[in-house]
């Protein structure tokens, strides 16, 4: 049985792990060089409901990336404004990480290697053609291409292209699956009828900072500075993909946290601006690029599907990450990924598809999301364990918690425990 998954981002990853525990034999087709795509700068989990749903997945079975990912911590149990107990991941090491993890498995990863069309006979996906010419057939096809690029789009609803992590000036444009299949993508909003969302941070160069904040970013992991009064933007705020960082501190401050870089929390920050702040009088921006005027736009190209992660309309199509909803953050694309791989390899043994109940936080949020996009004012939301409605929802319903006795318990319960570390094949 072979499962073939484009992209090569924590979903994709995922995806990998639980297709092959599951038993079948595993592609990987990623364009540039590297895995992980936003996870070479995010660096941040387990951060309030990302708690709950990183227990949630180690109970059932796939884990692996969550406890890499603590392996590989600058900090743990980590404060900032509006979130708790965080853990901080070091986006200079995790990369490798994965990749080893990755192969030992014997996933086959192919890199630098571009999907640029499909063979679909009566809507099934019989092969994917790549930009070299080379045709990869598969039984099953999960798509985690994410929702950003090419980089006109940075230009047509942000402020250009800021060359991001994604790099498709050099690696060249995604393109979406689902669409080939005559599948219409369903699109993220925000206000004044403007598609997509800017990425939420961006990334300065630690030894761009001035001594007393360096020390404190590595003894604390986070340093919090005053916004000059004059350059306090909440206008900004509503042009976050990362919703659960839209609050006014975020406006009022220059927040920095410690994963190896020091992540600036701010979709954008003017660079003459941000240097009239002591210790920041040579701050450098390391990612994005462009970090001064802008930063990538997501959410311009995601699938509807069911609840089993299957791609509506397409027979042995399934979607995971922010390909699979408006969903943001690493533990909400491992989870979505972890159950497209899992159900792609009882796709095609014949097996009823696993709906992760809404009694726990992975299936809730899942099902959620996806009542949501069917309505215009769901699609100027994003759905994450970590803030904004969701986690407000979490919490009303009792599904926050940071009790791995109880999440464990809740688990197997539904009789779910290590489902996804059982072999099928």
């Amino acid at each position: 049985m072979k499962v073939v998954i484009i992209g090569g981002g924590w979903a994709g990853c995922a995806a990998a792990l639980s297709a092959k525990k599951a038993g079948a034999d595993v592609t990987i087709i990623e364009k540039t060089d590297l895995l992980l795509g936003l996870g070479n700068v995010g660096g941040i989990m387990r951060n309030n409901g990302r708690f709950t749903a990183s227990e949630e997945l180690i109970a059932l079975g796939c884990g692996d990336l969550i406890q890499i990912t603590d392996k590989v911590s600058t900090h743990t149990n980590i404060d900032f404004p509006g979130h708790k107990h965080a853990t901080l991941y070091n986006v200079n090491m995790i990369e490798g990480e994965v990749r080893k993890y990755l192969t030992s498995f014997n996933i086959n990863l192919l890199m630098e290697s571009r999907v640029t069309d499909i063979n679909l006979d009566n809507k099934k996906i019989n092969g994917v053609y790549l930009s070299d010419g080379t045709y990869i057939d598969g039984d099953v096809f999960i798509e985690t291409t994410g929702t950003t690029g090419p980089m006109g789009n940075c230009l047509r609803y942000g402020n250009g292209c800021s060359m991001c992590v994604l790099r498709c000036p050099a690696f060249g444009p995604r393109i979406s699956i689902s669409q080939r299949c005559g599948v219409a993508d369903l699109q993220g909003e925000r206000g004044d009828d403007i598609l997509g969302a800017f990425s939420g941070s961006c990334k300065l160069a630690k030894e761009s900072l001035s001594e007393e904040i360096r020390n404190e970013l590595d003894s604390k992991g986070v340093v919090i500075l005053k916004v000059p009064e004059e350059d306090v933007n909440y206008g900004k705020l509503s042009t976050k993909v990362c919703q659960q960082y839209a609050l006014k501190e975020f406006a009022e401050n220059i927040i920095l946290l410690d994963t190896g870089h020091a992540k600036l929390m701010t979709t954008y920050y003017p660079l003459h601006k941000l240097r009239k702040i002591k210790g920041l009088e040579n701050a450098k921006y390391v990612d994005p690029y462009a970090g001064s005027k802008g930063n990538s736009i997501r959410y311009l190209s995601v699938a509807p599907r069911t609840n089993d992660l299957k791609v509506t309309g397409v027979d042995n199509l399934f979607c995971a990450g922010e390909k699979s909803g408006l969903f943001v953050g690493h533990t909400e694309a491992i989870c979505t990924g972890t159950l497209a791989g899992h159900n792609a390899v009882k796709l095609v043994m014949g097996m009823p598809l696993l709906i992760l109940p809404s009694s726990i936080a992975i299936g809730d949020l899942i099902s959620y999301a996806n009542e949501k996009a069917a309505t215009r004012e769901g699609r100027k939301d994003r759905y994450t364990f970590a803030g904004a409605s969701y986690f407000k929802r979490m919490q009303k319903l009792g599904l926050y918690t940071t009790d791995i006795a109880e999440i464990q318990s809740r688990i197997d319960k539904i009789n779910l425990t290590n489902i996804f570390n059982q072999k099928l094949c």
